[in-house]
């Protein structure tokens, strides 16, 4: 047991070469390990690591998180910005893409690094809310009257400590036409002892309806431990949405898609989106084409009812709202 939920993120793996032995994997057998560590660093917790098969190279948790050799090269058409976050920044620290809401890069730290993250190379430096630039981007937020939602994303927004969380929740609440507040955030599945009381105590006071859209791609992602959080997240008025990414060699095939919805469902947790690549540079080994996406989604639907279908989207630099994929 560890003592805070921050003793526990302090305390993941950060080599991979480690997390490979406690799963009795020869790092060897992954040829570019280091290197791929070294142009991306490695982190992923303790606690999401139990969850791995111990043996198994291909296990659908393990490689969302190993480095390999592939993301090394080059591939046209994958860029370090592949979404253009870049020419949404309306102030340091604020993406404002869409009509009625803007997103916050609460911070530049997360949990776990995902291999495929669309933000592996975003200048978080240029970009982390320090006081004058969060004061900024309040700024930019009330002098707006269209903005009727902010979300916080990162880097992971549940990362910051409950009073630095609190602080700025509370300056949202205080500009009269935000009305939702939106939390992307993957700690809920691979760092549960984050939802702690002062959290829930904080999102179920406060004036602005709450949702939170957690990360999660694969079924195995969730154990008690994460569905505790979940119920306890829903037992503070909090609606839980899930997206997901569309990853080769993960969760390419209708019966893991219909897993993945049936266990979301069973926490309490609708499917929202399912992305294609984002097309970062370094990710190319994890894309589906769209063709067999489409064809995933049509087996998806013959399966599960309508409300456990995910919006299958890709998301396109410039456009007024994320491209459904029909």
């Amino acid at each position: 047991m560890y003592p805070s939920w921050q003793a526990e993120l302090a305390d993941s793996f950060t080599q991979p070469r480690t997390l490979l032995q406690s799963l009795a994997l020869d790092p060897a057998d992954f040829p570019g390990l280091d290197a791929a560590a070294l142009d991306f660093p490695f982190r992923v917790t303790r606690c999401y690591a139990a969850r791995m098969e111990p043996g198994n190279p291909d296990d659908p948790l393990l490689r969302q998180v190993l480095p390999l050799g592939a993301e090394l090269r080059e591939y046209p058409g994958f860029l370090a910005d592949p979404v253009g976050d870049l020419a949404a920044v309306a102030a340091p620290g604020l993406l404002h893409k869409y009509r009625g809401r803007v997103l916050l890069i609460a911070t530049g730290a997360c949990a776990i690094h995902c291999r495929y993250c669309f933000r592996r190379e975003f200048p978080y430096e240029d970009n982390l809310l320090g006081r004058s630039r969060e004061q900024a981007a309040l700024d930019h937020i009330a002098g707006d009257a269209s903005i009727r939602e902010v979300i916080l994303s990162g880097g992971d927004p549940l990362v910051l400590g409950d009073e630095r969380l609190e602080r700025l929740v509370a300056a949202l609440e205080a500009i009269p036409q935000v009305r939702r507040l939106r939390l992307h955030s993957r700690l809920p599945v691979v760092l549960p002892s984050r939802v702690t009381g002062a959290l829930l105590r904080h999102l179920a006071d406060s004036r602005l309806r709450t949702v939170l859209v957690i990360h999660a791609n694969h079924a195995r992602e969730f154990d008690g431990a994460v569905g505790a959080a979940l119920l306890a997240l829903r037992g503070a008025g909090v609606t839980l949405l899930n997206q997901a990414v569309l990853l080769r060699g993960i969760n390419d095939s209708a019966d893991a898609l219909a897993e993945l919805g049936e266990t979301l469902f069973a926490h309490g947790v609708l499917p929202y989106y399912l992305h294609l690549l984002d097309r970062a540079r370094g990710t190319a080994h994890f894309e589906v084409d769209e063709a067999r996406a489409m064809a995933l989604l049509r087996e998806l639907r013959a399966t599960l009812p309508g409300y456990l279908v995910p919006k299958l989207v890709r998301e396109i630099e410039g456009e007024a709202f994320k491209r459904p994929v029909a």
